[in-house]
């Protein structure tokens, strides 16, 4: 049994003697990107490799240009997937301490664009496995280095220019994750500029999670997106976030909820406001 999108403390507490799986501590904090790693080596899943969202899973920053989070070119990134000993086989789980949001679930999309499909995030994250007073060990761990070998799946993700397009199309639907107060520009803590694409709807991800942390139910998660989508098929959904990456915790909402593959906007609203000469809007969308 392969896990592809979800898998639990029980199972990954079965597993963490076997050597065909491989768990990732992707714990990360925006405004202090050096902490979650000093957190790491105090404590994390035995077993865990730490892996750092700016500089495992990201590209440089290019000013003017890309968002906060550019996606790594396919080769770069199967070199690096191959270095954290990611090979043929392996069973990969990740994990943060923010419900999946951040690193864990770019780490998952990431395996899966890159054809990986053998990728998972722990339910309930690094929350739930000390609440359930499971395992901890200390210091920094490594697995020895592997080859990966790339086979990027296409249209998994889209460009600015296209996303010109698509919002104004009817055939597509552009979703923005974030809180609303932060769609709608009445506050914006991270990047220069307020407000949403225009024609981009608001479903914030963090209603993927119930009160525990954990991912809602696959029914429950269908009921949410049929409202979100419409008749819009998710094959013709975009999703985007701040730089990419929260974005993606609906991605997977979907996967696990049955519904398919949507699409990410993988520089997302830090790449989009980078050119002045793209629209704005700040407010709630007409209707």
């Amino acid at each position: 049994m392969i896990y592809t999108n979800l898998v639990s403390t029980q199972a990954l507490a079965a597993h963490l003697d076997d050597p065909s799986w491989i768990l990732f501590d992707c714990r990360f904090l925006l405004s202090q990107p050096e902490e979650k790693e000093t957190d790491y080596l105090k404590a994390h899943i035995p077993g865990a490799v730490y892996a750092h969202l700016d500089r495992d899973l990201s590209a440089p920053i290019v000013p003017g240009k890309t968002g906060r989070h550019p996606l790594p070119t396919a080769e770069e990134t199967a070199h690096r997937f191959g270095r954290m000993g990611i090979g043929p086989g392996t069973q990969v789980v990740a994990y943060d301490d923010q419900g999946g949001s951040l690193a864990a679930v770019r780490l998952w999309w990431m395996l899966r664009w890159l054809g990986h499909e053998s990728a998972a995030v722990l339910d309930g994250g690094w929350q739930a496995w000390i609440n359930e007073d499971l395992p901890i060990r200390n210091g920094r761990e490594t697995r020895p280095a592997q080859s990966f070998i790339a086979r990027p799946r296409g249209g998994m993700f889209v460009t600015s220019d296209e996303v010109e397009q698509m919002r104004q199309s009817p055939d597509y639907r552009v979703i923005d994750v974030r809180a609303a107060e932060r769609y709608r520009g009445e506050v914006e803590p991270i990047d220069p500029v307020a407000g949403h694409i225009p024609g981009a709807l608001n479903a914030p991800y963090s209603n993927n999670l119930n009160n525990e942390g954990r991912f809602r139910t696959p029914q429950e998660l269908r009921d949410y997106y049929t409202k979100v989508l419409g008749d819009t098929p998710a094959e013709r959904a975009i999703f985007y976030c701040g730089s990419g990456v929260t974005s993606i915790h609906s991605l997977l909402a979907l996967q696990i909820a049955g519904m398919g593959e949507a699409r990410l906007y993988a520089g997302s609203w830090s790449e989009w406001i980078a050119s002045r000469q793209r629209p704005v809007v700040v407010g709630a969308e007409p209707g």
